[in-house]
């Protein structure tokens, strides 16, 4: 099974403070159909993406996906009609000074490419199952999600395969390169290569805080199953700063519900997740 998420902070009530942080965030993740879907098991999201944001201090809800049926897809799915709504909020809030972040990780990656070029634009390549080390750009140097790395961990995320990949679909630097609306919205902070495609491996937007990675970067600490999948130090480092990274980027929303009540309601302690067995290859799942 490939698992991908996308996150965002919820389009709540805006609450206008004189606070500069938001102390206690809490962030969407967006669930998926469920391929063979049976009663109250309709939508997942693996525990791994929940796992990952609280590390760094915040606090999930699950975003239902609408009207879910079929094969996941990027062009026409329940996934992509939420996702489109949250990308579609998120461009309004932060345009009028309203800080939205987001968050796309492997299909959810995927999903923002087609959602910002409004094409299918996608390479297939042979990159499932496989951990890769990063071919960073210069444009490194001036990243938001780069900036508090130590240099160390910068070097091993170079020369080391620490980064797990999981899918079978890319989008291809020659692509992004000669699409205008890609080329223009989203800084290329790094690359990679199944050794016929070179691939967008990592995105940050110039002027949204829009960030996605078409690699794992929760699954090092958290999932076992996998073959190959990076659990070293620095690979373990890794996926806590990248956490921490989108976490502060979500404390400067400050939306929040319109009572304590609805909030508990909302958040993910409400389920209870699954453990999966051997069959899969995510060690624990919530479904819905």
């Amino acid at each position: 099974m490939i698992l991908s998420l996308f996150f965002m902070c919820l389009p709540c009530l805006p609450f206008y403070s004189s606070a500069k942080i938001n102390d206690r965030p809490i962030i969407g993740v967006l669930a998926q159909e469920v391929y063979s879907q049976k009663p109250n098991q309709i939508a997942y999201i693996g525990a791994s993406y929940v796992k990952f944001l609280e590390s760094a201090g915040a606090r999930v809800v699950p975003v239902m996906i609408l009207y879910p049926g079929g094969a996941v897809s990027i062009i026409s799915s329940g996934y992509e009609r939420a996702a489109k709504i949250f990308y579609e909020l998120a461009i309004e809030a932060n345009s009028r000074g309203d800080y939205f972040p987001v968050w796309g990780t492997c299909l959810g990656f995927e999903q923002l490419m087609y959602l910002t070029s409004e094409k299918t634009i996608l390479s297939q390549t042979n990159t499932s199952g496989v951990a890769l080390p990063l071919n960073f750009t210069n444009e490194i140097k001036d990243s938001r999600m780069f900036k508090d790395f130590p240099a160390e961990l910068i070097e091993d995320l170079a020369t080391e395969a620490l980064t797990e990949n999981s899918h079978m679909w890319s989008l291809a630097v020659s692509t992004h390169n000669s699409n205008e609306e890609l080329n223009m919205f989203y800084k290329v902070l790094s690359t990679n290569t199944d050794g016929k495609v070179e691939f967008v491996s990592t995105v940050e937007a110039y002027d949204y805080p829009i960030y996605g990675t078409q690699w794992h970067p929760e699954k090092n600490a958290f999932e076992w199953k996998i073959p190959n999948m990076p659990h070293s130090p620095s690979a373990i480092k890794t996926t806590f700063y990248l956490a921490q990274f989108f976490v502060s980027e979500a404390r400067k929303n400050f939306h929040k519900f319109e009572s304590e009540d609805e909030e508990s309601k909302a958040l993910i302690y409400n389920y209870n997740p699954v453990f999966t067995g051997p069959k899969i290859d995510l060690e624990q799942i919530y479904f819905f």
